[in-house]
């Protein structure tokens, strides 16, 4: 609608006349005397109004074109006085009288006249000899040259064949009888056509188409009949050639609506023809019009889909024609389908089922219903374990273990990547590593103490050791205290050295003599001439021999009492006295067995360390490997630690907050100033309006500055903006 503006008003209910005041130029209209009042002049006051109130308008106060009067009354002042004028019937002192000589144009305006104006003439009026359309003619000139039909009266029936031109008979579906017109005009001897009155022997000709007369243009009318009832013929042979009786006559039908039969698709009632509707076959009525019906269910063929139609007679046929197959192309109609379409698109819902039907639930709710409230059954967004979501595979599981007290542990802590990174594929126990606080070597060098129960102090013992590996590696095997075992060694010995040297089988045989036998021999001077007159003994010159010069005692003999193998051998094959595997045997309990299971490469790990058992305690309770652990966390950085800084919720408030929310800020310009005249401000700022100035809208959905000058354009545009300003009423 356009822009509208409503003047003040009083209703009908009212009293009648002018309102008590009005301002300068205001309009006010009285729907009451229906009169139009206007503010005239300026009194001068602040406000100011109007000097006076006079009427300019209204059927109340002024006549109007539109108001119905009685008929036959002019606008005129009273009959025969001054007045105010009225509508009142016309009288005779109204109109002066006037001699048509006064009036210039009268003879001409009388002859302009048309005749159906005039009254009928009760005279003969004569005329001239018409040459124009629209020239009047007399009788005398139509008489002359009228031409035309030979109008005759009418028939029964009409032929519709050759029939026997005698006795009563059916013609057309209609039993003649005698004396009754019939129009013969279908004879095989075209001559015969005639009008002729049925007899019960031979028909004859009517009086007024008699054979001999010319039968050229006549007319007659025929009654009933199937084919031929209330239609018209006439004679189509040309005159002169049209002589009844003796020329072929030819009929022509010349009118016969009431004779025309319905032909397929119409029907005829009356002298109306209508459509023959097949029921549901594309075609109906509307309002008096032929209209095609497209949603029809009998409609015969089909549409191809190139004219707009989809080429086939049954619905699942045109889907597959549209490629539109329910189950291949489109999906089949689905309850559950249906339920979500019928629901509401709305901010922050979901669709879930409820057991039957699908319905829409808040966040909340969906999430409480799949056992996922936040804060109960899963974790609230935070950015740090957003963070943490980015770690690399394993590590959330291995972050995951770790528990309270071992967290604590970094607290502080100023260890570098590099030296965390020591432990990396570490298999030792948190109380084997803590024992390496600020060791340097490798993982695989801690990993020799892979299992270690030793204490402290026992480790302790290595330290300054320079030992190499392969030195440590002489101790791999011993089952036992090697000290012990070296202090229940043989000492070495020339003699016993040079004993090692004797033949196969003496040492087994030497083993043998007692000790009664080798004391025997215990200062013997005999030579072997003299121990010949041992001969018997089975022992040989060569095993006996080996006592020549022994100076041995028993004793020191029975100390290899027990030997299964080469002395020399044994010993060569055991470590040489050393004060720090001395130092070693003095180690507690189990500690000895701990430390040989140590590797070459495990042991290899404390060469130079010199870690105190305090930084070794600081890996207690680690359950993975540190730098992977370390590798997930979150580097420092300035601007988290100010967020640290943060009052109390405010970390709560900002957690609560969507990447869609943060978003809004990213780019603003707006200041806190700016912000704050949107908080509920009721002050006001007098200010100069500029059609530049910009207010604030919702542009559905999205804030936008618009400038005064497009606020303008809208209300000037009445269509759009429905604008409207109310007068108020007095």
């Amino acid at each position: 609608m356009s822009n509208t503006i409503r003047i003040k008003k009083r209703a009908a209910s009212g009293s009648a006349g002018a309102p008590s005041s009005l301002s300068p130029s205001e309009l006010a209209f009285n729907e009451n005397d229906l009169k139009l009042y206007y503010g005239f002049g300026d009194d001068g006051n602040t406000p100011p109004e109007a000097s006076s109130i006079i009427t300019v308008g209204g059927t109340g106060a002024f006549f109007d074109k539109a108001t119905s009067q009685t008929a036959n009354r002019v606008l005129a002042a009273p009959n025969g006085s001054n007045g105010a004028p009225t509508f009142r019937a016309l009288v005779a002192a109204d109109i002066p009288s006037l001699a048509h000589t006064k009036i210039s144009d009268f003879d001409a305006g009388v002859r302009t006249n048309r005749l159906d104006q005039l009254a009928s003439a009760t005279s003969t009026v004569s005329g001239v000899t018409p040459t124009a359309d629209a020239h009047f003619a007399t009788k005398g000139y139509v008489d002359g040259v009228s031409q035309g039909l030979d109008i005759k009266d009418s028939v029964k029936v009409a032929t519709t064949a050759n029939i026997t031109l005698s006795g009563t008979q059916t013609i057309d579906g209609v039993a003649v009888s005698a004396d009754e017109r019939v129009l013969v005009k279908n004879q095989s001897t075209a001559s015969q056509n005639g009008l002729y009155l049925c007899k019960a022997s031979t028909w004859a000709r009517t009086d007024d188409l008699a054979a001999g007369v010319d039968a050229a243009g006549m007319f007659t009318f025929v009654e009933q009949g199937s084919t031929n009832a209330d239609q018209g013929f006439v004679c189509s042979s040309d005159k002169g050639s049209a002589v009844v009786g003796t020329n072929n006559l030819s009929y022509t039908q010349f009118s016969g609506g009431g004779a025309l039969t319905a032909g397929d698709g119409l029907d005829k009632s009356g002298n109306e023809f209508s459509v023959d509707l097949k029921a549901n076959g594309g075609l109906v009525i509307e309002s008096t019009e032929l209209a095609l019906k497209l949603d029809a269910s009998s409609i015969t063929g089909t549409l191809a889909i190139s004219d707009g139609g989809t080429g086939a007679t049954s619905a699942s046929a045109a889907r597959t024609a549209l490629g539109l197959a329910i189950g291949s192309n489109v999906q089949a109609f689905d309850a559950q389908l249906s339920d979500i379409a019928g629901l509401t698109p709305s901010d922050s819902n979901f669709i879930v089922g409820d057991g039957s039907n699908f319905v829409l639930e808040s966040g909340s709710t969906a999430r409480a219903s799949l056992g996922l409230a936040i804060g109960s059954n899963v974790q609230a967004y935070d950015a740090d374990l957003d963070n943490l979501s980015g770690m690399q595979s394993g590590a959330s599981s291995a972050l995951a273990a770790i528990t309270s007290t071992e967290l604590q542990i970094l607290d502080g802590a100023t260890v570098t990547t590099a030296e965390l990174n020591l432990l990396d594929g570490v298999t030792a126990t948190t109380s084997e590593l803590n024992i390496l606080d600020g060791v340097t070597a490798t993982a695989s060098e801690l990993n020799i103490l892979d299992g270690v129960t030793a204490t402290t102090s026992e480790l302790n013992i290595m330290d300054g050791v320079t030992a190499t590996t392969t030195e440590l590696n002489h101790t791999d095997g011993v089952t036992s205290n090697i000290q012990t075992q070296l202090d229940a060694k043989q000492a070495s010995n020339s003699k016993l050295t040079e004993l090692a040297t004797m033949g196969a089988n003496t040492a087994s045989a030497l083993a043998d003599l007692t000790q009664a036998e080798v004391q025997i021999l215990d200062g013997a001077t005999v030579t072997t001439s003299e121990l010949n007159i041992l001969d018997g003994v089975t022992a040989t010159a060569s095993e006996i021999n080996l006592l020549d010069g022994v100076t041995a005692t028993t004793a020191e003999l029975n100390f290899t009492d027990g030997v299964s193998s080469n002395i020399q051998t044994q010993l060569d094959a055991k470590q040489a006295a050393d004060a720090d595997l001395t130092a070693l045997s003095g180690c507690q309990s189990g500690a000895a067995a701990a430390l040989a299971l140590l590797t070459s490469t495990e042991v290899a790990i404390l060469d130079g360390a010199t870690l105190t058992t305090t930084e070794l305690n600081y890996v207690d309770g680690v359950t993975s490997a540190i730098q992977t652990q370390l590798d997930a966390k979150q580097a420092s950085d300035a601007q988290l630690t100010e967020l640290a800084t943060m009052a109390s919720g405010t970390a709560s408030a900002l957690a609560d907050l969507t990447g869609t929310e943060v978003g809004i800020l990213d780019g603003a310009t707006v200041t806190t100033t700016e912000l704050n005249i949107m908080d509920g401000n009721t002050s006001a700022t007098s200010t100069t309006l500029a059609t530049a100035d910009r207010i604030v809208m919702n542009d559905n959905g999205t804030m936008k500055q618009v400038a005064l000058s497009d606020l303008v354009t809208f209300l000037e545009d009445g269509a759009t903006s429905s604008f409207e300003i109310e007068g108020g009423t007095f």
